[in-house]
């Protein structure tokens, strides 16, 4: 029975220096995500600017249509479709600033 035992353990440490001689702190996989990260992260800032003139345009259309035929809701929509550009563009800005790239 011990030598089952004594049998079991050497082939444990066998098995678990292969994996400590290879094994790695991670830093170098980290350092390489985060990097790739900040380049993925300013194309989607880049984006959502891009976003937001689309909408800024599809809005100005729409509020020139409703006023020019002389709905009364002209300024709702207005504001509405200015506030949705404002908040596009101010968020890709803080998060932009907010993570540092």
């Amino acid at each position: 029975m011990l030598k089952a035992i004594s049998l079991a353990v050497i082939a444990g440490i066998f098995t678990a220096v292969p994996v400590i001689l290879y094994g790695q702190n991670g830093e170098a996989g980290i350092n390489a995500a985060t990097g790739q990260l900040k380049t993925y992260f300013a194309v989607g800032v880049n984006l959502v600017y891009a976003i937001g003139a689309i909408v800024g345009l599809v809005g100005a259309v729409k509020v020139y249509n409703k006023w020019s035929s002389g709905e009364p809701d002209t300024a709702k929509v207005a504001s509405s479709w200015f506030g949705a550009c404002i908040f596009l563009v101010v968020v890709a800005t803080i998060l932009k600033g907010f993570f540092g790239v």
